[in-house]
């Protein structure tokens, strides 16, 4: 009796140690398991964590960029030519220069000798013209003429930029050399009422005409930078005037 008590205990025993064995077998499974998904999180957070910064450092490079002025070609190209379409840059190239001065010639009895110097009104046309003949940048008397240059007399000088100039004025364009002549020398034309009332005028093309930038710069008091939608706003004016011609 004692034998079989003694060998049901061994045996008991034994069964127990397999089940501990397991149970310490199955909790080491899910530990390993455990620190293996841990781990492999970590490497992914560790991967995420570097694209983040290479992003941070590409973007902080980029904007390095912007502020050192290191953009790219084509917004500086773009950028070069605003800055010469407003004159804020000296242009040279091919084109003409034109010298005006009064008129010498005696004046007779009873007529208006402002009839015979140069006036805003000349200037104006002469500007005019080689506008229209595709000049791309114009100087009197190396005042850059702008979009918001004015052009008028003030006594006997004309007021250009704020500046007071008097004759004999030249007048430089750059441009196609032939075609801003022949606007000129068209018949009736500048040239022509030029002649006609003894004003003195000199013609030239030259292949290195060079214009200044202009003096003033442009600053806004009621004017606003406000997107614009061509499509839109050609709609909308479009409708008004469609209910104004119905009001009518």
């Amino acid at each position: 009796m004692v034998k079989i008590k003694k060998h049901y205990t061994k045996v008991l025993i034994f069964v127990v140690c397999i089940i501990l064995g397991f149970m310490i077998s199955m909790q080491l499974k899910s530990t390993l398991r455990s620190q293996t998904v841990s781990v492999q999180r970590a490497e992914e957070l560790s991967v995420r964590l570097q694209q983040v910064e290479n992003d941070r450092d590409n973007l902080a490079r980029e904007l390095e960029e912007y502020r050192t002025g290191r953009v790219s070609s084509t917004l500086k190209q773009e950028m070069d030519n605003l800055n010469a379409y407003a004159g804020r840059t000296a242009l040279q190239g091919k084109g003409i220069i034109l010298t005006i001065d009064d008129s010498q010639q005696t004046i007779k009895a009873g007529e208006n000798k402002n009839l015979y110097i140069i006036h805003d009104e000349d200037l104006l046309r002469v500007v005019n013209e080689l506008r229209a003949a595709g000049a791309e940048a114009i100087a009197i008397n190396d005042q850059r003429v702008t979009g918001t240059s004015e052009i008028r007399c003030v006594g006997p000088t004309v007021l250009v930029n704020e500046i007071r100039l008097a004759a004999p004025f030249v007048i430089k364009a750059i441009g196609n050399p032939q075609t801003l002549e022949s606007s000129l020398k068209l018949r009736g034309g500048v040239l022509d009422n030029f002649k006609f009332w003894g004003i003195k005028a000199e013609l030239a093309k030259s292949d290195t005409v060079k214009v200044p930038p202009a003096a003033l710069r442009q600053s806004f008091e009621y004017a606003k930078i406000v997107p614009w939608d061509a499509k839109k706003e050609t709609e909308g004016t479009t409708e008004t005037a469609g209910k104004g011609g119905a009001a009518k």
